[in-house]
C-alpha cells in the first residue's frame, strides 16, 4: 500500500518538526517538513498530502501569545487551504504549540468557527512544566485515538497548556458531543481528578486534548512524537514507545482516504 504523503508545518520557533517526521515515518507515512513560507508559495502541496500536522516548540518566539502569530499565519495565509483540508476529512494533528495555534485559528474544537471560546492559558500554578505525564484516551469520534487502549506516556513541555472556556457549559458542550479525546490520568489510568503534578496545568475535566466533531483533527498538549520507540528505555520515566500507538492510528486512518 502507497505511504500516506504527510506535511509536517515549519515556521520560526518551532522545534519538534523532526521529532513529528520521525513519528510519522515510524507509523507508516511518507513525512516532509515545510517551512510555512515554503506552503505560502506552492499551496498546492497541502493537495497531494493526507496528513498535516503542527508541531510543539515556541512558534515566533510565542509573541502574543503561545501559538497566536502561527495561528494568524493560517487564518491568513491558509484559511481556504487548510479548511477544505479538514472538510474534506484528512488526518490534522496539532502538538503543544500546534494544538494552541488550532484553537486559536477556529481550527478546533470545531463547532461554530467563527466564535473564540476556547483557549490555552496559563497554567494553573504559574510555572513551566517539563516532565512525563499519562493520558487515557476516551470514548471519542477522533481517528488519532482509534484503538488506543493503553496508558500513554508523553513528556509535556509548556507554561500555558490550561484549556479554557469562556462560559461553563461550553465544556459540558464538548462532553456531550464527545469531543474531549484525551485526559491526563494518574500512573494507573486513572482520572487526574484536577490533582497535581498528574493535571500538570490545572485543565478543566482533565482536557489533554480535544477533537472535532468529525473526528479527523486532534489536538493535544503532551508530547506523544517524544516518545515511540518500545523497547527504549523512556528518559525521565513513562511507559516506553507508547506515543507510537496515536501516530499509527492516525496513518491507518490516511491510508484508507
Amino acid at each position: 500500500m502507497r505511504k500516506p504523503k504527510a506535511i509536517v508545518l515549519h515556521a520560526a520557533g518551532t522545534n519538534r518538526d523532526a521529532d513529528a517526521r520521525h513519528a510519522l515515518e515510524a507509523a507508516g507515512a511518507d513525512p516532509r517538513i515545510v517551512h510555512v513560507n515554503e506552503l505560502k508559495r506552492r499551496r498546492s502541496l497541502l493537495e497531494d498530502a493526507k496528513i498535516l500536522v503542527i508541531p510543539g516548540g515556541f512558534s515566533y518566539a510565542d509573541a502574543l501569545g503561545a501559538g497566536a502569530l502561527f495561528a494568524l499565519d493560517i487564518a491568513s495565509f491558509f484559511k481556504e487551504e487548510v479548511g477544505r483540508f479538514v472538510s474534506q476529512g484528512k488526518a490534522v494533528l496539532g502538538i503543544c504549540n500546534g494544538f494552541q495555534t488550532l484553537v486559536k485559528s477556529g481550527i478546533l474544537p470545531g463547532l461554530d468557527p467563527q466564535a473564540r471560546w476556547a483557549t490555552l492559558t496559563g497554567n494553573e500554578r504559574g510555572s513551566f512544566e517539563c516532565r512525563w505525564v499519562d493520558l487515557k484516551a476516551q470514548a471519542s469520534p477522533c481517528v488519532w485515538t482509534k484503538g488506543v487502549d493503553s496508558i500513554l506516556s508523553c513528556p509535556v513541555a509548556h507554561g500555558e497548556g490550561r484549556f479554557a472556556v469562556s462560559e461553563p457549559q461550553r465544556l459540558a458542550q464538548l462532553e456531550s458531543l464527545g469531543l474531549i479525546a484525551l485526559r491526563y490520568a494518574d500512573e494507573s489510568g486513572n482520572p487526574a481528578r484536577g490533582r497535581y503534578p498528574a493535571n500538570p496545568n490545572g485543565s478543566p475535566q482533565d482536557i489533554a486534548g480535544i477533537c472535532n466533531p468529525e473526528g479527523n483533527v486532534l489536538g493535544l498538549m503532551p508530547h506523544p512524537e517524544n516518545n515511540i520507540h518500545p523497547g527504549r528505555p523512556a528518559w525521565g520515566g513513562g511507559r516506553s514507545g507508547s506515543g507510537l500507538s496515536l501516530f499509527i492510528a492516525g496513518v491507518r486512518y490516511a491510508e484508507e482516504l
